[in-house]
């Protein structure tokens, strides 16, 4: 008999124990993630009654790829360009309440006597909200329509981006076991260098890529691509010095900006489940009952720390951003817990040896805890809003009517504000390409001529011309390329005074070029050399080349544009202070609204809502006319307020609306042969005068007459006497139309 490896045998076991617990907690309607915890606890080294995984150093490294896929798979929903549309109400929000939980975390765990590292993993724990949680309570509550609920996915959009910071911060701290100023700052700058670096060349090269090989494309190979493209992402994370978590995310986060993501997102869903249940079942594996009985204490104050501190940062946030007190007090309530995020916070802290064993359990404790607190918090929030109507004073909440109505309204950039936010982005972009191209040049491209292809000095001349040739459109967008032209314009003529600091921000931009051919130069000359032919190499570009480098770049932009809009969904502004807004809504194939136009459905007039665009496959209907009809699968986007969308909803969701041809059972539907002949009800009569369809629910597929055989005959076709028909309908009623 063959022997069975260990880690099969333990992988067998770590399933069988999820599957068990995810079905028992699909029975009670919670959520999946403390089922496999569960799991991973039952099958774990602390629990001795049942069989136990062995080889946990496997098993840890396929929690690390659960690890990789969870990342990747909250990238593929993150997109930067949605992280761009949340707007500033959802990033107030959420820096409010990740710098209150930072502190509050870091604060507790100070009061309980812990050690400084411990604390400040606590606050990281504590600052990051579950989407998986969120997301799955407002299915179940149906409030997914609502106004808050557009708010807290703004939020959870920023806090993963603040996540992917926070693990960059803690493992530099963790390293350098001090808070060095300068070392973290550098991490910071580091790590904003290689997500832009990374985001413009994977936006530039991936959806072109996957744009040429569409057609060599079925779900195998796309599936091998994103997961090649994946653990390539991480693989160079983990080269420049960030975690593989870093790298999995990023990759996600450049396939979300393809017109593919949701098919990536359908397909590598699978390995994603396999995979993360390994680690949140290895998450269990880690807890010690006998910690959660010592630590009960400390529990419930971190519990309530997480809800209450949570509760009111969070909305706190909202109404400084200008958000209404009841969009504040829902946002609130609804992100008043902890998961995905703070378990890999937990494993980091854990893995590096930097914080106490207790501090992973208790941190699974408190999940799970806020888990279940979750959708009664959510669903308590309305009438919680209503007790504080009622009792704040009427001056307070006219007040946060006001504010809100007042920054609402705080729309208009002045000209300076469009030209500065303007040139900030093109200074900074083409800096780090610069900056990317310099290193690329220096550190790559020399040696390689100089060991390969030409040595000496010719190979250093040769590496200086090619980085050059390669660096020189993004030189010029940086010094000469003319931005907001309209804007500078009317700076320019209207008002004399601007053009000091004009001509100051024009010689800023080309000297910030100048340094950058300088200090590639640099790289093989000395500084007084360097500069020289830098100036030189400067005014030549202006002079000679300007109009072919404006042209080669204008491509480059046109292909980074195209690739980065593709996938663009329409949005417009809510309307404050009232509480209407916009919300996307699918048309169900068993919906009513299936073939209306929209003069019949009248929903303005019953509903009082407006249906501003309708998304049918690629193509958008915006402002839809009176006679557009509604097919299954449309995407709608409706503007109404919170009462009148949960009142069209069921409409679309095809609700309460079933009847006879709804209910009808698929198993009654056959195939039969029937037998014509001079006594059958439908001798002499014509397909279509027959009465098969509307009597019998019955469809005429075939007629057999005298050996010639009628495949789908036309409806004016005459039965004659042994006519073999062949009937798909109700087996239980055509028996009683023809005998």
């Amino acid at each position: 008999m063959s022997h069975l490896p260990v880690l099969i045998i333990d992988l067998a076991l770590i399933l069988a124990a999820a599957g068990v617990t995810t079905l028992l907690f699909k029975k009670i309607k919670q959520p999946l993630v403390l089922g496999y915890i569960l799991a991973g606890l039952l099958v774990g080294p602390h629990v001795k009654f049942l069989p136990t995984v062995t080889d946990n150093e496997s098993i840890h490294i396929w929690a690390e790829i659960g690890v990789i896929f969870l990342l990747f798979s909250l990238g593929l929903e993150f997109s930067f360009k949605k992280l761009v549309k949340v707007g500033g109400s959802a990033s107030v929000t959420a820096v409010v309440e990740v710098v209150s939980m930072l502190s509050i975390g870091f604060a507790a765990g100070i009061a309980m006597g812990w050690s400084t590292m411990d604390s400040i993993f606590l606050g990281g724990i504590l600052s990051v909200s579950s989407t998986t949680i969120i997301i799955r309570a407002f299915e179940e509550l149906n409030v997914k329509h609502k106004k808050f609920a557009g708010l807290v996915f703004g939020v959870l959009i920023v806090e993963d981006l603040v996540a992917i910071l926070l693990l960059v911060l803690l493992s530099t701290l963790a390293v350098s076991q001090q808070f060095a100023g300068v070392e973290m700052l550098t991490s910071i700058l580091k790590l904003c260098f290689f997500l832009v670096l990374w985001f413009i060349a994977g936006i530039f090269l991936i959806p072109t890529f996957l744009k040429k090989t569409r057609k060599l494309m079925n779900d195998e190979t796309m599936l091998i691509v994103a997961i090649a493209l994946c653990l390539l992402m991480v693989l160079l994370a983990v080269k420049v010095g960030f975690s593989a978590a870093l790298g999995a995310f990023i990759m996600g986060s450049i396939l979300a900006e393809t017109t593919q993501a949701e098919h990536i997102e359908h397909l590598t869903k699978s390995v994603k489940d396999l995979f993360a249940a390994i680690f949140f079942v290895s998450v269990g594996m880690l807890i010690d009952p006998s910690i959660l009985i010592d630590y009960t204490v400390p529990i419930l104050i971190i519990t309530l720390a997480t809800v209450f501190g949570k509760f009111l940062s969070s909305g706190l946030g909202a109404l400084i951003s200008g958000q209404p007190l009841k969009t504040a007090v829902q946002t609130g309530m609804s992100l008043a817990q902890i998961g995905e995020f703070s378990f890999i916070i937990a494993t980091l802290g854990l893995s590096l040896k930097v914080t106490s064993d207790f501090l992973y359990p208790i941190a699974v404790a408190v999940s799970a805890i806020t888990t279940f607190t979750t959708p009664y918090l959510i669903k308590a929030s309305e009438p919680f809003y209503n007790f504080l109507e009622r009792t704040l004073p009427k001056k307070w909440v006219a007040g946060i009517q006001r504010y809100s109505s007042s920054t609402a309204g705080i729309t208009t950039l002045s000209d300076w504000k469009i030209l500065l936010r303007a040139y900030t982005t093109n200074t900074v972009i083409h800096s780090v390409i610069l900056i990317a191209l310099v290193f690329f040049g220096s550190k790559y491209i020399q040696p390689f001529i100089t060991e390969h292809i030409i040595n000496g000095d010719r190979g250093i001349i040769i590496s200086l011309i090619l980085t050059l040739i390669l660096m020189a459109p993004f030189v010029w967008a940086l010094s000469i390329r003319r931005m907001q032209r309209n804007a500078y314009s009317h700076l320019w003529l209207n008002k004399k005074y601007t053009r000091g600091p004009l001509i100051a921000l024009e010689v800023l931009r080309i000297g910030l070029g100048t340094f950058f051919v300088a200090f590639l130069i640099f790289q093989f000359y000395d500084t007084f050399v360097a500069t020289l032919i830098a100036m030189a190499i400067i005014i030549a570009g202006i002079f000679v080349f300007s109009r072919k480098l404006q042209s080669f770049y204008d491509r480059l932009e046109n292909r980074f544009l195209g690739n980065l809009n593709a996938r663009q969904a329409q949005h417009a502004p809510e309307i404050l202070p009232w509480d209407t807004h916009l919300t996307e809504l699918v048309v169900s194939p068993d919906s009513v609204l299936v073939g209306q136009t929209l003069v019949d459905l009248a929903v303005r007039e019953k509903y009082g809502i407006n249906i501003a665009l309708i998304e049918r496959g690629k193509r958008m209907i915006p402002t839809p006319s009176r006679d557009e009809r509604l097919y299954p699968h449309d995407k709608v986007l409706i503007i109404g307020s919170d009462d009148q969308l949960a009142t069209v909803k069921p409409l679309f969701e095809g609700q309460g609306d079933a009847n006879e041809a709804y209910d009808f059972p698929k198993n009654e539907m056959t195939l039969q042969k029937v037998v014509i002949n001079s006594q059958s009800p439908i001798y002499k009569q014509s397909i279509r005068d027959s009465g098969i369809r509307e009597k019998s629910q019955g469809l005429v597929v075939g007629i057999e007459r005298k050996g010639i055989r009628i495949l789908n005959p036309d409806s004016n076709l005459v039965f004659e006497n042994e006519d073999i028909v062949w009937i798909v309908g109700n087996h239980k009623k055509i028996p009683e139309l023809l005998r």
